[in-house]
C-alpha cells in the first residue's frame, strides 16, 4: 500500500485506527472455545489455532468498518509453534481476501546482520503471505535494515522510542555528538540515544516506505520527535490499556497528512469475556473512530 493510499483511507473512514490482533490464548472467551469444539467430528481432534482463528474473524469482521490497519504480533502466534504460524498465515489471507483495503503490520521486531535480514524481508514481503509493513529493530545499523527497504509499495517501521517503562535504560540515554564548524571540533552538543536513531534512519529510507513506533505514553515527546522527522507516519501503540492519551498524541504528534497509525489491542479484542465479546469489540472501536474524527478536524 503507498503513502497516498493510506492517507485516502484514512480521509475515507475519518479513523487512523489499527486494531492489534494479539490473541492470546489464556484470555480468548471460553464461548469461542466450546463453539470450535462443538463444530468438530467424532474424529477431529481439538487445537487452540481454532478459536484463535474463530476468534481473530470474528475481530476483523466487527471492527472493520472503524479502523485502517490490523497488526498481528507475531509472538502471540509462534508461541504455539507451527499450527500458531499457520494461524497467523491464515489470518492475513483472510484480511487480504476480505478487507483488503486494509493496512496490514506484521509485528515481528526483526532485525539481524544484512543476510538474515533478506531472509526475513523475503518471509514477510514475499510469496503466497504478504504484509504491508513489518516492525524492525535499528540497533544493529544500516546493513540491517535496507533489506527491508529494497520492496516497492512495503513499510519498514522502526522501533524509535517505545511506550513500556524500560524504554528509560536506553531509548532516553544522552549520549553527545561533536560540534563542528564555528564551536570547534572539542565542543559537545548532547542529544538522547532514540534521536540520533531518527537522525540517523531517515536518511535510509523516505516518507513512503519508513514509518516509526513511538509510544502514546511519551505524551509530549512527541513534539521532540516531530522536529526530526515531521512528515514520516508514526504508529504509536499504548492507547487505551497502557494509559496513552489519544488527545495528547494527536496534539502533539498529529501533521498535515494525519501522519499517525494509533494501535489498540487488548482495549478493544479483550473489551468482554463473554458472547458479545465481538460487538463489544465493535463498540470500543467506534468510540476511538468518533474520537479520531474530531480530532482529525481538530488538527489536521
Amino acid at each position: 500500500m503507498t503513502r497516498e493510499e493510506l492517507i485516502q483511507q484514512i480521509r475515507e473512514k475519518r479513523s487512523f485506527l489499527c486494531v492489534g490482533l494479539d490473541p492470546d490464548i489464556k484470555k480468548i472467551p471460553q464461548c469461542v472455545i466450546d463453539d470450535c469444539k462443538a463444530e468438530l467430528g467424532d474424529d477431529e481432534e481439538y487445537d487452540d489455532t481454532l478459536a484463535i482463528m474463530a476468534f481473530n474473524q470474528a475481530i476483523i469482521d466487527a471492527t472493520a468498518p472503524y479502523c485502517v490497519a490490523y497488526k498481528p504480533n507475531l509472538a502471540f502466534y509462534e508461541s504455539l509453534g507451527s499450527m500458531g504460524v499457520a494461524a497467523y498465515e491464515e489470518t492475513v489471507t483472510y484480511l487480504r481476501e476480505n478487507y483488503p483495503n486494509h493496512f496490514i503490520i506484521a509485528d515481528a521486531k526483526r532485525g539481524d546482520i544484512g543476510n538474515t535480514s533478506k531472509m526475513y524481508a523475503r518471509s514477510f514481503f514475499e510469496g503466497d503471505i504478504q504484509v504491508d509493513a513489518l516492525t524492525v529493530a535499528p540497533y544493529m545499523g544500516e546493513d540491517s535494515v535496507k533489506p527491508f527497504l529494497e520492496y516497492e509499495g512495503k513499510w519498514v517501521i522502526l522501533l524509535a522510542l517505545t511506550s513500556n517503562k524500560g524504554s528509560e535504560d536506553f531509548q532516553l540515554t544522552p549520549i553527545h555528538t561533536p560540534l563542528v564548524g564555528r564551536w570547534g571540533p572539542g565542543n559537545f552538543m548532547g542529544e538522547r540515544l532514540f534521536e540520533k536513531v531518527l537522525k540517523t534512519s531517515k536518511q535510509w529510507g523516505t516518507e513512503d516506505n519508513m514509518m516509526y513506533v513511538v509510544g502514546a505514553t511519551q505524551g509530549r515527546m512527541f513534539e521532540d520527535i516531530r522536529d526530526i522527522v515531521p512528515h514520516h507516519f508514526l504508529l504509536v501503540p499504548g492507547v487505551g490499556a497502557q494509559g496513552g492519551s489519544l488527545e495528547e498524541v494527536c496534539k502533539y504528534g498529529m501533521n498535515e497528512d494525519c501522519g499517525l497509525l494509533v494501535n489498540s489491542s487488548r482495549g478493544i479484542i479483550f473489551a468482554s469475556s463473554g458472547e458479545d465479546f465481538a460487538e463489544v469489540a465493535a463498540m470500543k472501536a467506534k468510540e476511538l473512530q468518533e474520537q479520531m474524527a474530531f480530532q482529525l478536524e481538530n488538527y489536521s
